[in-house]
């Protein structure tokens, strides 16, 4: 019987005759979703054969899309997701890993739930843990009778219209967090550089490092950043601004047709009142909107984080609710795991940086 285990980067597989109608396709090396996804309204960067590449070469996890189209047709909908296969966390189906948020392309509700009744028959089949799908949004009629899909985290989501002139979104912006911020960068007299090259991300790279010990947690893997600029290519873009030739801030931003995401940053805490992060977010908006984005996605943020909430929504941008969706329900483990997490992020934030890189290189592919 085939199944999403044996599917090859070249190979398709056709669910078997009792299942609800469902094919499993290689986004990588099947022609027709890039050109899908230029035809979907929905579509976003995380959808991209450059982003599903970085994750399969940096983490070994194998994209798939889940389609009610036959074999040869243009597709009509797709359902992207990574098989995660993990000997400590355990092997399961997510959509996506490491993405802020990923919406299932589809047509209908009707659609929405072929796909995940189908999805959910391979569950009964295949050694799988939990499958969870990260949407912008789902109906509700989807987790209605046996198609039963329960919220596992919930974080806001902002975004900022850029569709007004520039002088109507500046205005929107909060006037002592944010407009004066950038009027202190410039009387600062930071120095700004943007690109991909092996000197830009070094510098993001270090004040990555020194932001991720401040929250006692490890960086990405640096693998995974170039793997993404070589995936990416110019669809990313590392912005930095230095004082006095020191690197005090930057962000990672990521574009796709009409939007603009915020992925990645960090700062020096040293020179936090000399408005370098508000200045990049400002030339990323600035530039965004030159270039005809409609909109800037300033990514997801954990309810409690309220300095980042409100960060974010000192822009003017719009804040939404943005729920992940499991199945089976989470059900709660024994043990004092609290105890656990509090211990090894205390660890964290006194390891040096090259210990602290290599925690990241052997955690994340495990925990997508």
């Amino acid at each position: 019987m085939n199944s999403i285990a044996q599917l090859s980067p070249s190979h398709r597989t056709i669910l078997p005759a009792n299942h609800i109608p469902g094919n499993w396709v290689n986004p990588l090396s099947d022609s027709r979703w890039a050109g899908f996804l230029d035809q979907h309204p929905d579509a976003s960067i995380f959808h991209t054969p450059g982003w599903l590449e970085a994750l399969q070469r940096t983490y070994g996890y194998l994209p798939v899309v889940l389609t009610t189209s036959a074999p040869g047709e243009q597709l009509r909908n797709g359902m992207v997701l990574c098989r995660i296969k993990s000997w400590i966390t355990g092997a399961r189906i997510v959509s996506l890993p490491f993405s802020d948020h990923c919406q299932p392309l589809v047509d209908s509700s009707e659609t929405l739930k072929a796909l995940m009744s189908s999805l959910n028959n391979d569950f009964e089949r295949e050694d799988w843990k939990y499958i969870e799908v990260r949407p912008l949004v789902w109906p509700e009629s989807v987790s209605e009778g046996q198609i039963c899909y329960t919220k596992s985290e919930q974080f806001y989501a902002h975004r900022l219209d850029l569709q007004a002139d520039l002088d109507t979104i500046v205005r929107g912006f909060h006037k002592s967090c944010i407009q004066r911020k950038i009027q202190r960068a410039n009387r600062e007299r930071l120095v700004y550089e943007e690109g991909r090259s092996a000197s830009i991300l070094r510098k993001f790279y270090y004040l990555m490092l020194r932001t991720r010990r401040r929250h006692q947690l490890p960086p990405q893997p640096i693998i995974w950043f170039q793997n993404l600029i070589s995936s990416l290519g110019d669809r990313l873009t590392i912005r930095v601004v230095s004082k006095d030739e020191q690197p005090i801030a930057s962000i990672v931003t990521l574009a796709h047709k009409s939007t603009v995401v915020y992925k990645y940053g960090g700062s020096d805490e040293r020179f936090h009142n000399q408005g370098g992060m508000p200045y990049l977010f400002w030339r990323a908006i600035e530039e965004a909107k030159s270039k005809g984005a409609k909109s800037f996605d300033f990514g997801r943020s954990a309810l409690d984080n309220p300095g980042l909430i409100a960060f974010k929504d000192n822009w003017g941008a719009t804040r939404t609710k943005l729920t992940y969706y499991r199945y089976p329900a989470e059900t709660s483990e024994p043990g004092d795991h609290g105890t656990a997490t509090r211990a090894a992020k205390k660890v964290f934030s006194f390891l040096p940086d090259r210990c602290l890189s290599a925690a990241g290189r052997l955690m994340y592919r495990h925990i997508g």
